[in-house]
């Protein structure tokens, strides 16, 4: 499968309640890379590489975290990164 990068910008209740760590344990098993991190006006941005179907499982599970309110996600499609190795948190 072809591999694509996306930049996600999640708003809602995503601050404080363990989104960065939740969206870093279902990325690594499911082989995607790229990063997560808050941001001030209160919303997580990620920038995500992986299949399509891989990048939607990752975003259905994180909808569906018992703490997590997603009330939107923006999409931007980026280049892919081939020197990318892992996904990470930063802040």
């Amino acid at each position: 499968m072809q591999k694509i990068r996306q930049q996600l910008r999640f708003t809602g209740q995503v601050q404080g309640v363990g989104f960065r760590y939740t969206a870093y344990h279902l990325a690594v098993p499911l082989g995607l890379t790229g990063w997560v991190r808050n941001e001030p006006d209160g919303s997580v941005l990620m920038e995500v590489q992986g299949t399509e179907q891989d990048i939607a499982e990752l975003t259905e599970k994180l909808a569906a975290g018992t703490f997590i309110q997603i009330d939107g996600i923006t999409r931007e499609s980026l280049p892919v990164d081939d020197a990318e190795r892992r996904f990470r948190i930063t802040y």
